[in-house]
């Protein structure tokens, strides 16, 4: 569950809905949301969890971040190719 700060009094099924917005948006749930209601206007800000970091390479070709998807003629292909040193 993610903390919620706000400046008003909003019923709870709005802030579920202000929760339930952010995980279409951003695919995850936030830690914590800054709800500001100013007349009319709300303002939401979302801090979102840390995504961890994939690295791709480029291997023979294809754009990947490890050769276990590859099938066992591109996995021969990977051992076989020239590897360059920088």
């Amino acid at each position: 569950m993610c903390a919620i700060t706000t400046n008003t009094d909003i019923p709870q099924a709005e802030i579920d809905a202000y929760i339930h917005r952010a995980v279409d948006k951003f695919g995850v749930e936030p830690s914590h949301i800054d709800i500001k209601v100013d007349g009319d206007e709300v303002e939401l800000d979302y801090e979102i969890p840390g995504m961890p970091f994939h690295r791709l390479r480029r291997i023979t070709g294809y754009l990947a971040g490890d050769v276990s998807r590859f099938n066992d003629a591109k996995r021969q292909e990977e051992r076989d190719r020239v590897k360059h040193g920088v």
